[in-house]
Parts: C-alpha cells; sequence; structure tokens
C-alpha cells in the first residue's frame, strides 16, 4: 500500500507525527498539528511544553526503530523502554520523573492517593521482576497465541505495571507499534492505533479495569482487534487520499508549465511565422516540450531522486 505514495520517508513521517501528537494528548496535553509544524519551521508556538513533549515522543520513537532495525541494536527489552523513556521525558516535563528510570515508589491513577485511587499499581519492588516476565513473554519461540492477541495482552499488562512515574502511556503506545515490527505485523509503522485508543479512551480504560477486577481478557482482546481493524482501514484510506492528492497535484503543475511554456515560446518567437528560428541578438527557444519536461522533472524542488518520481515535499 505504502508504495502508492513516491515518497515513503515522508508518508512515514506523516504518520509518526500523528501518533506522537495522538499519544501525547491521551496524556493530556494540547498540542495540535500546526503547532507541531509551526516549531519545526522555527515559527513561535504559544504552547511550548506541549509542543516538546510530542517532539520528544517523534524522538523516542525514532530512536527505537533505529536499535530495533539495527543487527547490533537493543531488542525489545527493559533496557530499551528505559532508554526511549529518558528520550520521552527530557526537557522540563521530566524534571522529578525519573526519565529512563523505573519508579522508585508507589504511583496510583485517579484519586487523591491510594486509598482511594482508581487503580494501583504494583509496589515498586515488584516491578523490576515483573517487566522481566513481560520481556520473556515477548521474545518466547514457541507461543501458541496469535501476534496480534501477543500484543494486546503485552500492551495491558505492561500499562497494569505502570513502571514510571509518569509517560506509562506513551511507551505503551511506542511499544505497541514496537511489537508490530517485531512480530512482522507490518513492514512500515503506518497504522495510528493511538486515534482508536482516544476516541474510545473511557472504554479504553474500562476494558483495562475489568481485566485487573473481573478477570475479562477477552473484552479486552476483542476491544484491541477492534481498534487494530479501525486503525488499518482509517490507513488505507489515508494513504489512497495522500496518491490521489499527489497524482491531481502534479497533473495541474504539468498543465500549468505546459501553458506557460507555450506562452514563452510564442513571445519569444514573435508568433508562429517564426517558430523554429534564431532571431538576431537572440538565443534560439524553440526546445522540444519531452526535452523541457525532463528538465523539468530533473530540475524540480518535488522531484523525488530516491524514486525518480514526483513528492510532494522538498526532496
Amino acid at each position: 500500500m505504502a508504495g502508492l505514495v513516491p515518497s515513503v520517508e515522508w508518508l512515514l513521517y506523516s504518520f509518526t507525527a500523528k501518533e506522537a501528537l495522538l499519544s501525547s494528548q491521551i496524556e493530556g496535553t494540547q498540542a495540535t498539528l500546526t503547532d507541531l509544524f509551526d516549531e519545526e519551521a522555527g515559527l513561535k508556538v504559544s504552547n511550548t511544553d506541549d509542543v516538546e513533549e510530542v517532539t520528544n515522543y517523534l524522538r523516542a520513537f525514532r530512536w527505537a526503530q533505529g536499535q530495533l532495525r539495527d543487527p547490533q541494536g537493543l531488542p525489545i527489552s527493559v533496557r530499551l523502554l528505559c532508554e526511549a523513556h529518558r528520550l520521552l521525558l527530557d526537557g522540563a516535563r521530566g524534571a522529578g520523573k525519573q526519565p529512563g528510570e523505573l519508579r522508585r515508589s508507589q504511583n496510583w491513577i485517579g484519586g487523591t492517593r491510594p486509598g482511594n485511587a482508581a487503580f494501583v499499581p504494583p509496589p515498586p519492588q515488584q516491578v523490576a521482576d515483573l517487566l522481566k516476565d513481560l520481556e520473556r513473554f515477548i521474545h518466547v519461540s514457541d507461543a501458541d497465541l496469535p501476534p496480534l492477541v501477543r500484543v494486546a495482552l503485552t500492551h495491558a499488562q505492561f500499562e497494569t505495571i505502570h513502571p514510571f512515574l509518569d509517560g506509562n502511556g506513551g511507551i505503551g503506545g511506542l511499544l505497541i507499534t514496537a511489537l508490530m515490527e517485531h512480530w512482522r505485523l507490518l513492514r512500515q509503522p503506518l497504522m495510528v492505533l493511538s486515534g482508536y485508543r482516544k476516541q474510545h479512551q473511557a472504554e479504553y480504560y474500562r476494558r483495562l479495569s475489568a481485566i485487573r477486577g473481573d478477570g475479562d481478557w477477552e473484552g479486552w482482546v476483542s476491544f484491541f482487534l477492534e481498534g487494530v481493524a479501525v486503525a488499518s482501514a482509517d490507513a488505507e484510506r489515508g494513504i489512497i487520499d495522500v496518491a490521489t492528492l499527489i497524482t491531481a497535484d502534479r497533473k495541474r503543475l504539468l498543465e500549468s508549465d505546459d501553458v506557460s511554456y507555450r506562452q514563452r515560446r510564442h513571445q519569444a518567437g514573435g508568433g508562429s511565422r517564426h517558430r523554429g528560428r534564431t532571431h538576431p541578438g537572440r538565443v534560439r527557444v524553440g526546445l522540444a516540450p519531452s526535452w523541457r519536461r525532463r528538465w523539468t522533472r530533473r530540475r524540480s524542488p518535488w522531484a523525488d531522486q530516491d524514486t525518480g518520481g514526483w513528492s510532494s515535499v522538498p526532496a
């Protein structure tokens, strides 16, 4: 599907940026895609802390992806998650939140203290052992569960352990994407599951709570698989829409250039009676349309040198 567009790298950037934005919004940020683009363009943004969190997620995601694709890099492991967490909380947000370290104190979700909280994760002294068990589950070679089910179970267990003081939702989302590639469910991270999680945020938390309180793993897995189906369909539509837009833009550019070329040729040649001649004091301007189109294709700022095709962003 990614082959429909001339620049896969550009497509990957758009999907990872969207995943970073939505995952951060689940955590409570108010940054928008416009804010992210403005910041990258060097423009001033008002909510710098929120935008920093999104850009940190992108850094953590790219670093983790690079490690997993490098034969000498880290596998999916506690060490990889801790380093990604350090990148995620880099800057003002990470102050006092132990970036890159497993929590050493009790945390909770909802309420003002563990006694009235909606959920209390395991005590800190159990976190390291629980994560090691989860790591073994990820890398066991004789598992008889379908890979997508294993992704669902791993994500739920990670969120239940809640190993960091902050940023567990962001690392949990990153873990989903890493597992999809690790188990060869996706060749490229072009599925934005955080959109489904954000749209059904109340149901997402309710399903996780049902696991912890009632042992309803089946309900959670069904919810997760439905999210994968919806996110996959959205990704397919998005790629088709982008490819259609690029094709339409390319056609308009070529048509506009053809009109402009004919006008310049007519003006320089003085009309049809001078066509193909060299006027005194002028250079010959009767360039063949095919040569001109090749020059335009090669020199245009939209030309994608890697694919030989056209791209909607500068190469």
